[in-house]
């Protein structure tokens, strides 16, 4: 029959009893079932991580711009590895590693919750952070304000605000007798050079 009709024979189910076999174009075949594995793996969600390197001894400001761009890989439905590294004597004192690994998850709560406790391993303290689901995450305070219709504002362009010298005459008036050089009380107004 496949013969007869121009077409191929393709068995479907080898372990049926009896097989089952369908008389289809085999190209066609082989086409629609390529779309069909590549629309499924459209659906699954490739889990992403991303590493945020800690030191027990590190400046507050540089804490917090890495919690900055761990809250941001948080957003992006990435998972982050907090990483904690001690060098040479900082072994004796693990405790300041854990405080700061505390405070840490702590700012990063609203954003994803640890998959499990931190935990010392070898050298260093290591812990995964998992992003909270989007509805009941807090929007990233680094993105733009954005108003309840979804429009954002972007920060001004330079090219829209006034020139300095034109905001300085809008704010401070000057007086009629004033010298126009950029000082108010100049001492060689009235000197004649000769």
């Amino acid at each position: 029959m496949a013969r007869a009709n121009g077409v191929d024979l393709v068995e479907v189910s080898a372990n049926a009893v009896p097989p089952v076999c369908r008389l289809v174009d085999y190209g066609k075949f082989r086409y629609e079932q390529a779309k069909k594995e590549k629309e499924s793996k459209k659906h699954q969600h490739a889990t992403t991580v991303k590493e945020v390197q800690l030191s027990p001894r590190i400046d507050p400001h540089d804490l917090s711009v890495k919690i900055g761009h761990a809250v941001d890989f948080l957003c992006e439905d990435m998972k982050v590895k907090i990483t904690l590294k001690f060098r040479g004597r900082e072994m004796a004192h693990t405790g300041f590693g854990f405080d700061v690994v505390r405070k840490f998850l702590a700012e990063a709560a609203p954003f994803g919750h640890p998959d499990f406790d931190p935990k010392l391993i070898g050298r260093g303290i290591n812990v995964m952070i998992s992003p909270l689901p989007r509805n009941t995450r807090a929007r990233n305070p680094r993105q733009g304000a954005v108003e309840p219709g979804g429009v954002a504002h972007p920060p001004p362009s330079p090219a829209s605000l006034p020139p300095p010298e034109q905001e300085a005459k809008q704010q401070s008036p000057s007086p009629a007798g004033q010298a126009q050089n950029g000082f108010e009380n100049n001492p060689f107004a009235q000197l004649e050079v000769g």
